[in-house]
C-alpha cells in the first residue's frame, strides 16, 4: 500500500472516538518494527520523523525513500503516514513535502501568533495541492524539544480559531502536556481542551503523551483528540530491553540479539499504546 495523508484517518478517528498513534523514527529498527507490528494487529500508523533529527536520520529523500521500499518488502497493506514532527521552518517542511513526506507539522509556536497563522495558510495552500495533511500549533508545548526548553503556554481559543481558518487538518492545542520527562503528575486542562474542540470542530493532536496517565489520555479521546504522539516512552522500552540483554551472561559478542531485544521491547509499548488508544485493528474496519 502507499503512503497516504492523514486528514482521513484522524476525521474517522475524532468521530469514532479513537486516536491514531503517531511515533517518531529514532532508526531503521523504528521504522521496520513499527511497519511489523501494524501490519500484524491491522492497525493504521503515522510514522513520524522529528525536524531535529532529520540531518542524523539521512535526510527527507533518504527517509521517504526508505520507508517506500520497506511498505512494500514487507508487504504492508494497513493504511501508512509518513510525518514531519515539528517542522522548524516553512523551508524545511516544503523539502518534506517535495520529498513524498505525506503529512507535515510546522510549529510555528514560538512566533508571533499572526506570524505563525500567516506561515501556516502558506504551508497550507502548497500541501493541499499536493494532497499533503497539515498540522500546526497553538500556545506552545513545555520540556525539551528540539534543543528548546521552555515552559507551558496555554492555546486560547481565539488563537485556535485564527489557525483553523488556515484550513489545517489538525491541531496541536498545549493545554498542558510536556516533552520529555514529566515532572509530578501531568494536568491537562480539560476545559480548554473541550472548548477548542467543539469551537473549531479540527482533531486535536496530543503532544508530549509519554508518561500521561491513562485515564487522562482516555478522556481526551472523549474530547476529540484524534492524534496521539509517542516518542519518550518508546525509546526507554527500546533502552531497557538493550540494558536488560546486555546484563545477560549468555549475551556474547553478538550485536543482533541486543537489537532483537530492542525491537521486541518497541513491538510490546506500541501494541500497549494502540490498544490504549483504541485504534487496534481498525484497519480491518471496512471505514479505514
Amino acid at each position: 500500500m502507499s503512503l497516504i495523508a492523514a486528514q482521513t484517518l484522524v476525521q474517522e478517528a475524532q468521530q469514532q472516538h479513537y486516536a491514531i498513534g503517531h511515533f517518531n523514527i529514532n532508526g531503521l529498527d523504528w521504522i521496520t518494527t513499527y511497519l511489523q507490528v501494524a501490519q500484524s494487529t491491522q492497525t493504521p500508523l503515522i510514522l513520524a520523523t522529528s525536524d531535529r533529527l532529520i540531518t542524523d536520520l539521512g535526510g527527507f529523500q533518504y527517509l521517504s525513500h526508505t520507508v517506500r521500499f520497506l511498505l512494500q518488502e514487507l508487504h504492508i497493506t494497513v493504511p501508512i503516514v509518513l510525518h514531519l514532527d515539528h517542522g522548524l521552518t516553512k523551508d524545511h517542511v516544503l523539502q518534506a513535502i517535495d520529498a513524498g513526506y505525506t503529512s507535515v507539522m510546522f510549529d510555528g509556536s514560538q512566533l508571533p501568533i499572526a506570524e505563525n497563522v500567516a506561515l501556516t495558510q502558506e504551508i497550507v495552500h502548497y500541501a493541499h495541492a499536493r494532497n499533503v495533511s497539515v498540522e500546526a500549533e497553538v500556545g506552545a508545548v513545555g520540556g525539551n524539544e528540539d534543543g528548546i526548553i521552555n515552559g507551558i503556554q496555554y492555546a486560547s481559543v481565539q488563537d485556535a480559531l485564527k489557525m483553523k481558518a488556515t484550513g489545517i487538518d489538525m491541531l496541536a492545542a498545549a493545554l498542558g502536556s510536556v516533552h520529555g520527562d514529566y515532572v509530578g503528575k501531568p494536568d491537562l486542562n480539560f476545559a480548554r481542551m473541550q472548548q477548542i474542540a467543539q469551537q473549531t470542530g479540527l482533531p486535536l493532536v496530543l503532544h508530549g503523551a509519554s508518561g500521561i496517565p491513562p485515564e487522562q489520555i482516555q478522556t481526551a479521546i472523549k474530547m476529540g483528540t484524534a492524534k496521539i504522539n509517542i516518542n519518550t516512552e518508546v525509546n526507554y522500552a527500546w533502552l531497557n530491553a538493550v540494558r536488560h540483554k546486555i546484563t545477560t551472561p549468555d549475551v556474547g559478542h553478538e550485536p543482533m540479539p541486543v537489537l532483537q531485544a530492542g525491537r521486541q521491547g518497541i513491538k510490546s509499548l506500541v501494541t500497549q499504546k494502540f490498544t490504549e488508544f483504541h485504534v487496534l485493528g481498525k484497519a480491518a474496519d471496512k471505514g479505514v
